[in-house]
């Protein structure tokens, strides 16, 4: 299924500002990671609906994704 750009962009900023708050970065940090993420990559490719899935639930891929890169 293939969510509407606009949506989908809203949808980016609202799971980036949490990702940000959470893991405590800066928006210009928590976005550059967002944009370089496998979770971002496989919410634009729609891969098992990804995009319908909560900002919650998705802000927090992100910070397990980010934790296991960050490990040392």
């Amino acid at each position: 299924m293939t969510a509407n750009p606009i949506l989908l962009q809203k949808k980016y900023a609202r799971i980036v500002e949490l990702f940000s708050k959470k893991q405590k970065l800066s928006l210009d940090d928590a976005l550059d990671f967002f944009y370089h993420s496998i979770t971002y990559r496989l919410i634009s490719e729609g891969v098992s609906d990804m995009h319908c899935m909560s900002d919650d639930y998705l802000a927090e891929e992100l910070i397990s994704e980010y934790n296991k890169e960050n490990i040392y």
